[in-house]
């Protein structure tokens, strides 16, 4: 069945002018302007985060949305497929959150503004750990790229992660998978948006 409603959840300290969300918003755009696209920009609370993408969505078609997330966005966009039923696609995904966002809480400057200032709190680190789930429901539905040459992330702990969904197993790249432009064929490929 055709993906008619596209989620995309951006990663931390990241905003929807990421340049994979752009790349994707603009592939919708011009190849599937029927699609409802969602790309908000999340608060720095997971609780406030996922409440406000689940009010988001509480209307769409969960057999006909999907969703996309890189890093933590990856992780969020987990829980909403876990939630939904719906097909993700997740890139360099968050697979430990609470425990490698613990470093960061104190103010942080936002990505694409470094002006733009917000303040990981502490107990939003417990709010992440609430967020963690237990086994895919069904890996099926997933598709992970996945970067060996994530700075950032363990690939192996990703793949772990992520084991029985379609694995995009990138040699090199990098947490930002830089050369994205290469692989969003594969990922409209699987959300039958080709």
């Amino acid at each position: 069945m055709a993906i008619s409603h596209l989620l995309y959840l951006h990663g931390f300290r990241s905003s929807p002018q990421s340049t994979k969300a752009r790349m994707v918003a603009q592939r919708v755009a011009e190849r599937q302007p029927g699609v409802t696209w969602w790309c908000p920009q999340l608060p720095p609370s997971p609780r406030a985060a996922m409440a406000m993408v689940l009010a988001g969505i509480a209307g769409w078609p969960h057999e006909r949305m999907a969703v996309m997330g890189s890093s933590l966005g990856g992780f969020y966009a987990t829980h909403v497929a876990e939630a939904t039923g719906c097909k993700a696609v997740v890139l360099n995904p968050a697979v430990h959150a609470a425990r490698d966002l613990a470093k960061y809480v104190g103010e942080q400057a936002a990505w694409h503004d470094p002006a733009e200032r917000f303040v990981f709190e502490p107990g939003y680190v417990d709010e992440l750990r609430a967020l963690e789930g237990g086994p895919l429901a069904d890996p099926s539905n997933y598709l992970a790229i996945i970067a060996k040459g994530d700075e950032v992330l363990d690939w192996r702990e990703m793949g772990a992660r992520y084991a029985g969904a379609r694995i995009e197993l990138l040699e090199g790249s990098d947490h930002a998978i830089s050369d994205f432009g290469q692989h969003i064929d594969a990922v409209f490929a699987f959300l039958d948006l080709a």
